[in-house]
């Protein structure tokens, strides 16, 4: 896709960022997988005069973090639950620091729009290198997908009785937009 010069901004009214957690240990069909929306996030990709993309940089609140879904479990997550654990991940997870990325290398491959996007993300207090694919579509999407572990940016996974039930190190994140 050729894409016109300049800064084009993304965010929470063009397009999603969730956030997807698994579930594990010996009483994991208690607990739900998570799909976790971030509410307030913007993201501005830069582009070259040659229509290719210079660098992407992204922030989001970290207190805007809301469950929209809980799958698995042997009950299903009501409107407390969703509150306690968003309480939760504000408080113990995140403690309200900032979320940024910064890219510092973006290549561009020509063939189905992909770029592979490396930068840092400030996370928890700690900023440390992360790579990942994003793909633009001939309609104006970007999709993109990172995975990383939690403990690489000082996170320690949420566990839960005794130790039983605990969340996976390894999150998903996930970018679904529309360029303006």
């Amino acid at each position: 896709m050729a894409l016109k010069s300049g800064s084009h901004t993304l965010g929470h009214d063009r397009g999603t960022l969730w956030v997807r957690t698994r579930k594990a240990g010996a009483a994991a069909k208690a607990g739900h997988d998570l799909l976790i929306e971030v509410a307030d996030w913007e993201a501005t990709l830069d582009v070259g005069d040659d229509g290719a993309p210079t660098s992407i940089v992204l922030s989001a609140n970290p207190r805007s973090l809301k469950v929209r879904e809980g799958t698995g479990g042997i009950t299903s997550l009501g409107d407390d639950d969703k509150a306690s654990i968003e309480q939760t991940i504000d408080e113990d997870v995140l403690r309200g620091t900032a979320i940024r990325f910064r890219s510092t290398e973006v290549e561009v491959n020509a063939v189905g729009g992909r770029l592979r996007v490396s930068g840092d993300l400030e996370l928890g207090g700690q900023s440390h290198p992360i790579a990942f694919d994003v793909t633009l579509g001939e309609d104006g999407r970007v999709t993109g997908r990172a995975a990383l572990k939690q403990t690489d940016w000082g996170i320690k996974p949420y566990s839960g009785l005794f130790g039983t039930l605990k969340v996976v190190d390894e999150v998903a994140v996930e970018v679904a937009a529309e360029l303006p």
